[in-house]
């Protein structure tokens, strides 16, 4: 398999013009950096990566970008002619859980609660096992959708399953019909912020409200502004890639690939495929991976490790 026969020749510059903004932020009239830039604040010294209105990527304070916050009726249509998909390189992860720290400080999460999740699977007791990173899969076939009663959680043109925590009456029962265990509830309310400074969106699934259920939301506002989730940045390994199935283009931030080709050259498959639920998250098989498992457990603190005592690798390792 030559590298050139799946990797696209598109830049991340490119990529960002064709397949996020220009029908994200253009085509939708989705909001670019002269609207959502606010250099009254104080600057954070953190830079982050957005597109101008002509087209150039350019280095802003993250303190001084202002995520736009749409109607609740723009959360629910999502982004015309768009059809997002989550490519994750098993090959790839040791469990740096820089993915899920991101997400967590993007969400207001405490501790206690994770959208994205790390787990230390193994296959059979032949196999050696491997880390997987868990989102939510934004299924095609959302069964918490079809279980909701006062249609708080909704699925999008886009592909996008969204919950609406103004109308999320906390019975649960998106939680019980879920089967890949993606959501969380939310007993307390764990984030203090000014309603008039940051409205409530569907689409940035923060602030949240108590007793209701929130999960990973695929950062559809951050897509408006031409930039890739929280998770998919953060990853220092460049383990997950994000992008648009109709675009046939995905990229983790900084390597741009042909998503049919990777899917095809990888054997790319989706988790628990059974089930029907055709969940927009795909994997690549932990082929030639790039470190140990061991490695996983480096640099975690104790709370994290205890996570993975049962595992038959922890418990192998410390009789």
């Amino acid at each position: 398999m030559e590298e050139k026969s799946r990797k696209t020749r598109h830049s991340r510059r490119q990529f960002l013009k064709k397949g996020l903004v220009a029908g994200a932020g253009l085509a939708a009239g989705g909001v670019l950096i002269s609207q959502v830039v606010d250099a009254t604040d104080t600057a954070s010294g953190e830079k982050v990566k957005v597109m101008t209105t002509n087209g150039e990527i350019m280095e802003v304070d993250r303190s001084f970008l202002k995520l736009p916050r749409v109607s609740r009726q723009e959360a629910q249509q999502g982004i015309p002619g768009k059809k997002f998909v989550m490519v994750i390189d098993l090959a790839k992860c040791k469990n740096a859980r820089a993915c899920v720290d991101a997400c967590q400080k993007a969400h207001h999460l405490p501790k206690s609660q994770e959208f994205m999740k790390v787990y230390l699977l193994q296959d059979s007791d032949k196999t050696y096992p491997y880390w997987f990173p868990k989102p939510c899969f934004h299924c095609d076939n959302p069964l918490c959708v079809s279980v909701c009663p006062v249609g708080a959680t909704y699925k999008r043109s886009d592909g996008i399953v969204l919950v609406d925590n103004e109308r999320c009456i906390g019975c649960k029962f998106c939680m019980t019909g879920c089967p890949y265990s993606a959501r969380v509830f939310a007993w307390k309310h764990y984030h203090e912020y000014d309603a008039d400074q940051l409205p409530y969106s569907p689409e940035a699934s923060s602030p949240g409200k108590e007793g209701t259920v929130s999960k990973c939301d695929f950062c559809p506002d951050m897509v408006r502004v031409g930039k890739v989730p929280y998770c998919v940045s953060a990853c220092p390994m460049g383990v997950i890639y994000y992008g648009d199935i109709d675009e046939d283009t995905v990229t983790n931030g900084t390597e741009t690939y042909q998503f049919s080709q990777l899917i095809k050259d990888r054997a790319g498959y989706r988790y628990l495929e059974t089930l029907g639920t055709r969940p927009s998250v795909y994997y690549l098989p932990p082929v030639d991976r790039q470190y140990p498992v061991g490695l996983g457990f480096s640099g975690h603190p104790d709370e994290i490790k205890d996570r993975y005592k049962q595992t038959p690798y922890h418990i192998k390792n410390n009789p």
